[in-house]
């Protein structure tokens, strides 16, 4: 990208935000309704998405069977429920499985 463009995603950016903070959602008023609803359904959905993107091209017949991806669901579980925290599960089971791929299997 060059300068201009840098400053003008950058401008574009701050705009952005200061029209959300300000003009739509400002101190005063209470959080809308639909984004209390998204803010209770999208960890669940980000989940999912991440679940179907993972294990699209797991192949249960050939190389490791899937054991390393097995393994790091299994990581990514047990952290979820035990801290109850999406961005340590998360990077925990992703680092359970790289390191699965590159020592174990």
């Amino acid at each position: 990208m060059t300068l201009t463009q840098q400053i003008v995603t950058v401008a574009v950016i701050v705009g952005g935000t200061m029209l959300t903070r300000f003009l739509l959602f400002p101190a005063g008023k209470s959080t809308p309704k639909f984004v209390q609803y998204l803010g209770k359904v999208l960890p669940a959905a980000v989940f999912g998405l991440l679940i179907i993107y993972c294990l699209r091209n797991v192949s249960v017949f050939t190389g490791s069977h899937g054991i390393p991806e097995l393994i790091a669901i299994g990581v990514v579980v047990g952290l979820h429920l035990w801290k109850r925290q999406m961005l340590l599960s998360i990077a925990g089971g992703t680092i359970c499985y790289m390191l699965l791929v590159q020592l174990a299997f």
